[in-house]
């Protein structure tokens, strides 16, 4: 597979494949962008502009050219002469099959293409491709051009060349791939958070708190050590001097006594009208734009705190 990689296609370019473009200009690469709205070229232009200074503060080159990028409506034409693919198309298998399918019969085999699927099967996305051993998935964490982690997915017909190709190229841009290595709905993190939301949920439902109460019990307890260390490690100290096995001889039988205990909530009409007026509540009135906003910078300043160079 394609080792070096210096022009990028972004095929879907909406907000998470403008954001992908943002950040792939930002570590000193060029861009081809391509979507079907007449809208996306501003959509690019603005992200660009926007997040720009923030990409510089996080490890952006200091030769990186905001201006290196054309767009081509054509998915064709914009992936000629690409070294590496990023896939933003929505999240619909009758939308992203056929797409790459021509992608794939458009360029050299040796080219790597990445689906930002959030939950989708490589294996499926692969389907109806001539080359299905390099389609991978390549899922970013919105906003991609801040948050570090991509979950790479080969499937069961992505090849160990690809998949080590896309390692390697999100790695050497700054980014924190993992290699998920057995295809699973929803790959990795989105089903960590898919099983604290459920449990959230089903703790609103009974009346046990309320929505901005929940929240809470998370963004000013443990959601502080998650920005640091993952659940494994959490607990690992919480085991104090003899660790992890110190914490599942004492606090095991406890833990596991939640878990017979957790919901499985029915987001019923009535249900989710009380988890939309919490939130509207515990959020005051925010508008989404203002909380994106103040998220982000958050996380700018989460990201140099941790040392990490961005993400």
């Amino acid at each position: 597979m394609r080792q070096d990689i210096k022009h990028v296609a972004v095929i879907g370019a909406g907000t998470i494949g403008a954001s992908w473009a943002a950040y792939f200009l930002s570590r000193g690469l060029s861009v081809t962008a391509s979507d079907p709205s007449p809208g996306a070229p501003d959509l690019i232009r603005r992200m660009v502009e926007n997040a720009w200074p923030t990409l510089m503060r996080l490890g952006g080159k200091a030769d990186a050219n905001p201006n290196a990028w054309r767009f081509e409506a054509d998915p064709v034409a914009a992936v000629a002469g690409a070294d590496f693919v990023q896939e933003s198309a929505p999240e619909r298998l009758d939308v992203k099959q056929p797409l790459l399918a021509r992608i794939d019969a458009a360029l050299p085999a040796d080219v790597v293409i990445a689906s930002s699927t959030s939950g989708l099967l490589a294996s499926r996305l692969s389907e109806l491709c001539a080359h299905p051993e390099r389609v991978v998935i390549g899922h970013p964490f919105n906003p991609p051009h801040l948050i570090p982690l991509v979950e790479v997915v080969g499937g069961a017909k992505g090849s160990p060349e690809a998949v080590q190709a896309a390692m390697e190229f999100y790695r050497a841009i700054g980014k924190y791939p993992i290699e998920i290595k057995k295809e699973v709905p929803g790959h990795l993190a989105n089903r960590l958070q898919a099983a604290l939301w459920r449990e959230a949920v089903h703790l609103v439902a009974e009346g046990v708190a309320s929505v901005a109460d929940v929240d809470a019990a998370i963004s000013e307890g443990p959601g502080l050590r998650w920005a640091l260390m993952g659940p494994h490690t959490t607990f690992h100290l919480a085991g104090g001097e003899g660790g992890m096995a110190h914490f599942l001889h004492h606090l095991l039988p406890a833990v596991t006594s939640w878990w017979d205990d957790l919901g499985h909530p029915n987001v019923d009409a009535d249900l989710q009208r009380v988890l939309a007026e919490g939130v509207a509540e515990g959020t005051k009135g925010a508008s989404t734009r203002d909380l994106a906003a103040w998220r982000d910078a958050a996380l700018v300043r989460l990201l140099e705190a941790r040392g990490k160079g961005g993400a």
